[in-house]
């Protein structure tokens, strides 16, 4: 009797799980086709290999496309605190004046007057009683100016000649990617050796705000701007010249840029490959429709059976 239970139970198992899987394979939708009921073509072969190729190809550019980092730029107002400071750092070389007179003086809108500035400078005599000036120094985001001049000098020399060479003029932090365009340093091994000695010069400057954001979340703050420049002599009561200075006149921009580094997420990836595939298959099975069905329509003409 045991056995005979044992027996029972075998056969409606195995009914049951041929019932399930004859069911569930009926909700296929890859019907396959049986290979006798296939015809393998030349021009079919043709056309699949060149559709593996081209698939091939596409995956590869965008492979390359996603793992490469995108730069995207956008543009806002900005709002900023006004005690927020701007770095400033200034190279220039004055090759006819002592560094016993050259100075800094910082001015700006907010009533900041500073005379013989004298943090962060540094003074290199060159050959020929000439001056090498480095400072850095920071600026209030208003609009202002600060110059290079012998106005802090305890006593003004007898001979004034401001011809100088602008080394280099940057604002906020150094960007050094090579991805991100901009005229961060725009006045660079600028010579104005030709210049009246007497002359004074006028650098007028309209900065622009930029924020340069890594793939880290990491901000870096700088500056682009654009310069223009003018030489002139002034001359007060009397016919008396007025001391000479090299001024640096900004304004600042309201409009703010910002590059961010993206890189394309993981499902774009994938739901490329996927139209890539099945859109390259899709075509090229339909370009191989077409001439297959052009090739029987041929062959029956040849033959007379075409009606």
């Amino acid at each position: 009797m045991i056995i005979y239970f044992q027996f029972i139970s075998q056969i409606l198992w195995i009914e049951g799980g041929f019932n399930c899987t004859f069911h569930c394979s009926r909700l296929d939708i890859y019907r396959k086709v049986p290979k006798d009921l296939t015809q393998p073509t030349y021009i079919g072969a043709i056309v699949s290999v060149c559709s593996v190729l081209f698939i091939i190809f596409l995956m590869m550019s965008e492979l390359a496309s996603f793992i490469q980092t995108e730069l995207v730029s956008e543009l806002f107002v900005d709002s900023p605190d006004g005690a927020e400071r701007i770095p400033v750092r200034l190279n220039i070389t004055l090759p006819k004046m002592s560094c016993d007179y050259v100075g800094l003086d910082i001015q700006d809108e907010m009533g900041r007057h500073e005379v013989g500035f004298h943090e962060n400078i540094k003074k290199d005599d060159i050959h020929g009683g000439g001056c090498r000036f480095q400072s850095l120094f920071y600026i209030n985001r208003v609009p202002g100016n600060f110059h290079v001049s012998t106005h802090g000098a305890g006593h003004q020399p007898s001979h004034f000649d401001m011809s100088h060479i602008i080394n280099g003029l940057q604002f906020g932090d150094v960007i050094t990617e090579e991805s991100v365009k901009g005229a961060f340093k725009a006045i660079s091994e600028h010579s104005e050796l030709d210049a009246n000695g007497l002359s004074s010069h006028d650098y007028v400057l309209r900065i622009v705000p930029t924020i340069y954001e890594k793939r880290d979340g990491s901000l870096q703050n700088s500056f682009q701007y654009t310069w223009a420049h003018k030489e002139y002599t002034s001359y007060g009561h009397g016919g008396m010249g007025i001391v000479p200075a090299i001024w640096f006149r900004y304004d600042l921009n309201a409009i703010t840029v910002k590059y961010v580094e993206r890189r394309k997420p993981f499902y774009h990836f994938i739901t490329t490959v996927c139209a890539i595939v099945g859109g390259t298959f899709t075509v090229a099975g339909i370009i191989d429709s077409m001439i297959f069905t052009a090739n029987e329509i041929f062959r029956k003409a040849e033959m007379g059976k075409l009606s």
